[in-house]
């Protein structure tokens, strides 16, 4: 057995594909929104800071989002 497999989380149950990717879309829009915030010319340090957070947040839920969803789109194509 595989130990990264089996350490790996099953994706929620009763998700369908299309509910999962529309989460994933959201997710990415989110990053996509925050990286055009930093953009700003003279983002104050603070402003850029919570920027920096909300960011790294986005991106741990999209790699927890992620887990496991390569597998689900073969299995489902």
């Amino acid at each position: 057995m595989n130990m990264q497999r089996a350490a790996k989380k099953p994706l929620k149950p009763g998700h369908t594909l299309d509910v999962l990717l529309v989460e994933l879309e959201r997710e990415c829009e989110t990053v996509l929104k925050l990286l055009h915030q930093l953009d700003v010319v003279g983002l104050p340090v603070d402003q850029k800071e919570e920027i920096l957070g909300e960011l790294s947040a986005a991106i741990t839920h999209l790699h927890e989002h992620t887990r496991g969803l390569d597998e689900r789109v073969i299995s489902d194509s």
